[in-house]
């Protein structure tokens, strides 16, 4: 039986992360090339931008490259924006007429400040990439949901929080994050760098931080039909690394002290397992686990470690220095 539940599990991933290799033989250099040299363009001309960026290019998956590239490296975050569209929905959080209101107004402040300074929030981006695929005669919606990082939605869906878009391209919609592609924030500032990783990414792991308010846009009928799970918590590196982790499927863990807990991720890379590590941090110095039976099986990594002290733990999926999957584990007697 574990063997077919097993051969089952490696089918679902292999089914879900094809969508990843539906444009593989599609070499997008010249569609990055081209929103490179379109690198400064302003916002005063919508349908010029658009045609600047993709009338050289043949397919609909080229263009929607050039104009998604140009927004994710000539758009800033702005972090002002974006926490006092929080604190709003947190004020009204349980009054959805009066935050419409307040937002439909405040909405025309924050395109203003786009299109004059090239900064926004995550509605901001979303509403960009879709203008520009309008006028490139591509299909594009705005997803809203809820956006789970370390501070937010963590355990449960407490406030929607977040926007991306959906693109159609031959007829099949595919996910994308405009906002979470062009950078980060170092404090208060802002730090752009580009993560190929949410373009186009497949639905299972796209869904791991993003949950949309209407489930349709999970693009997968499992997840549309499960309930939320508190899952792992993942990061842009998850995504660049094309990383999808699969067990243990909660965030929060608990056994017993010497009981074996058994870990295993998806991914479409070859993978050095010298690479491949579980820590935890002891004041800022991480520990690592002792990591057994080290495996891949087609795409499918799996070990397993023992925790011999009680305690609660912190525990870090990593993959060289980058950190793709955090748990809490929490070992009793």
């Amino acid at each position: 039986m574990r063997n077919v539940i097993t051969f089952i599990s490696i089918l679902i991933l292999n089914v879900a992360f094809a969508q990843v290799s539906d444009f593989k033989s599609i070499d997008f250099t010249v569609a990055d090339n081209i929103a490179n040299l379109k690198k400064g363009r302003n916002l005063d001309n919508l349908p010029l931008l658009a045609h600047e960026l993709t009338y050289k290019l043949d397919t609909d998956v080229e263009k929607f490259r050039a104009i998604y590239t140009w927004v994710c490296t000539n758009i800033k975050g702005d972090l002002s924006v974006s926490d006092k569209v929080l604190h709003k929905r947190k004020k009204h959080k349980n009054d959805s007429l009066s935050y419409t209101q307040w937002n439909n107004n405040y909405l025309k402040k924050a395109f203003k400040k786009l299109h004059k300074h090239k900064k926004t929030m995550c509605t901001g981006y979303a509403y960009l990439l879709k203008q520009l695929c309008f006028f490139a005669n591509i299909e594009c919606e705005i997803i809203n949901g809820y956006g789970r990082s370390f501070d937010t939605n963590v355990e449960s869906l407490e406030l929607i929080n977040h926007s991306w878009n959906a693109v159609k391209l031959n007829n099949k919609w595919y996910l994308c994050d405009a906002t979470w592609s062009s950078g980060y924030f170092l404090g208060n500032i802002f730090i752009q760098d580009y993560n190929d990783g949410y373009f186009l990414t497949e639905p299972t792991l796209f869904a791991k931080n993003h949950i949309p308010k209407d489930k349709k846009w999970f693009l997968d009928n499992t997840l549309i039909d499960s309930e939320y799970l508190a899952s792992p918590l993942v990061y842009s590196e998850t995504y660049k690394h094309k990383t999808l982790p699969i067990s243990p499927q909660n965030m929060h863990v608990e056994l017993k002290k010497g009981e074996h807990l058994n870990f295993s991720f998806k991914t479409l890379e070859s993978i050095d397992f010298d690479k491949v590590s579980l820590v935890h941090f002891v004041g800022i110095n991480p520990v690592d686990f002792e990591i057994n039976n080290l495996k891949e099986d087609n795409g499918l990594v799996s070990f397993s470690t023992t925790f011999k002290h009680t305690g609660f733990y912190d525990v870090h999926l990593a993959i060289g220095d980058d950190v793709v999957a955090t748990y809490t584990v929490k070992v009793t007697k």
